[in-house]
């Protein structure tokens, strides 16, 4: 009654090959079975990341990293700025 029957879904099927084609319609299947493939893929190794974490955690700490010291620049005059200023107009 308000269903969808096999021959609708065959003209639909006929219209979009149409309109994208063969080879646009192939490269986007091929892009969504990969991209599903690597959200698989990713939720598999956060579950396996998430035990190892549980695991191994004996500290408290939020990130894993070291802090590198700040460069200090070294002050420039304010005369040597204006002249380096007008040597480049």
């Amino acid at each position: 009654m308000g269903g969808i029957s096999i021959t609708q879904l065959l003209i639909i099927a006929v219209i979009v090959v149409l309109l994208f084609g063969t080879k646009k319609l192939r490269t986007l299947g091929s892009d969504l079975g990969s991209s599903i493939k690597g959200f698989k893929k990713a939720m598999g190794d956060e579950e396996t990341t998430t035990k190892v974490h549980k695991e191994s955690d004996t500290t408290n700490a939020d990130a894993d990293f070291t802090a590198k010291p700040l460069e200090v620049k070294p002050e420039v005059k304010a005369e040597e700025t204006k002249s380096q200023n007008k040597e480049q107009v």
